[in-house]
């Protein structure tokens, strides 16, 4: 069964709906992005503009999100008519088994979308496997990396990326503090901080450090932190396992220990169970500040006195996921729109939530340039551009000798 530990119903069922909105969406989409045109070139004949499938997609899929991100790879991929080959994260294997049998369910074959359980190495061979025409992968930039780099000598299988993110919140001029704050602790805390969208890093004006701190630590000292079917219900749940709540805790006094000043504790209540609370810590004063996604409840708070160091901080990664503005004028918006290395960027607005009817990628270490969502039927079929007469009618009208 799947280890798969849900934060509450209300994100089950969240998920359950964007696992079936998104066949609509997809259906739009692949219409609009790969749709048939025809232009009548007089005697030229016509010119057409259509789309093949690639044949056999691995869709790689990770542990949050374990039906609707590899969902968003799945569902263009057939409509696109493609087969699948569904490789999901070993910790989430019961989660993917219902998805598949929902499909088959549906009267999709058996052969048209499989599933392999398995680890790594199941993943590996999976990518390498001669009969597999393009990989669809979502999660790590580690196991992204390794896919690319595998697959660098064969530019015929069509790769899609969709990795992590250390992604910005930057704080600027507002009166509604209050506000800002629970979009704060939406952007990190929700899912505990599992989301490739989550927000990591924490830029606030100095003049408005001490207001917003406080109130972010405020809220965050009222999650309730528990199991889906507690009551009262909790706002967050465990992460995915003892080891990465392991990893979360040393990542904390790491920080803690280099140059990093607690604003609130994580604590884990029960070593035996990876419920983490969530954690805050100024990392202004560290000389380097680690460029990782960490990966759960953790969010690192970065004090500036100026815009342009703000925008300087935000960009001080090799991810480049998501962002936000919180506050600030429409003229600092545009200024963060244009100089912010993103693929979500928003304004007053949380860094995660990101809407399946938009396209969703990220640059750098956080994607290849093949956004998914409303794009993903880009990388799901390729264009073939034809021009066609309905008989042959050909002249050379120079450099022939007379006959």
């Amino acid at each position: 069964m799947s280890t798969r530990p849900w934060p509450g119903l209300w994100e089950a069922r969240t998920e359950v709906d964007s696992v079936v909105n998104k066949v609509e969406i997809s259906i739009g989409a692949y219409a609009e992005r790969t749709s048939q045109r025809k232009l009548d070139s007089a005697l030229q004949g016509t010119a057409a503009l259509r789309h093949k499938p690639h044949g056999v997609m691995a869709v790689l899929g990770p542990y949050n999100f374990p039906a609707h991100l590899p969902n968003g790879h799945i569902v263009p991929a057939l409509i696109a008519g493609n087969a699948v080959v569904f490789k999901p994260s070993e910790k989430t294997p019961a989660v993917a088994e219902a998805l598949v049998a929902c499909f088959h369910r549906a009267g999709l074959p058996a052969d048209v979308v499989q599933l392999l359980i398995g680890g790594p190495e199941e993943g590996k061979a999976l990518v390498a496997h001669d009969g597999v025409d393009g990989v669809l992968f979502t999660g790590s930039a580690t196991a992204g990396i390794a896919i690319n780099r595998k697959l660098a000598a064969d530019p015929g299988k069509i790769i899609a990326l969709e990795m992590g993110g250390n992604n910005p919140i930057v704080v600027w001029d507002t009166p509604k503090i209050g506000d800002a704050a629970t979009l704060i602790v939406q952007s990190a805390f929700t899912s505990a901080g599992q989301r490739c969208t989550a927000g990591r890093r924490l830029i606030v004006k100095a003049g408005l450090y001490d207001a917003v701190v406080s109130e972010v630590k405020k809220l965050a000292d009222r999650i309730i932190v528990g199991g889906p079917f507690d009551d009262p219900a909790p706002f967050m749940g465990p992460v995915i396992d003892n080891r990465a709540a392991d990893g979360l805790t040393d990542s904390f006094l790491y920080l803690l220990t280099h140059g990093g000043k607690a604003i609130k504790h994580m604590v884990r209540g029960d070593e035996a169970r990876p419920f983490l609370s969530p954690a805050i810590i100024d990392t202004t004063a560290m000389a380097e500040r680690p460029d990782v996604e960490l990966f759960g409840p953790l969010l690192q708070v970065i004090r500036v006195d100026d815009f342009d160091q703000a925008i300087a901080e935000a960009n001080a990664t090799r991810f480049g996921l998501s962002a936000s503005l919180i506050g600030g004028s429409p003229q600092d918006y545009n200024r963060f729109w244009a100089n912010v290395r993103a693929g979500v960027i928003n304004w007053n607005r949380p860094t995660n939530g990101a809407s399946s009817a938009a396209p969703f990628g990220g640059v750098g270490l956080s994607g290849n340039h093949r956004p998914s969502a409303y794009y993903a039927a880009d990388y799901c079929a390729y264009p073939v551009a034809s021009t066609e007469m309905d008989q042959p009618r050909a002249s050379i009208g120079v450099g022939l000798r007379e006959g």
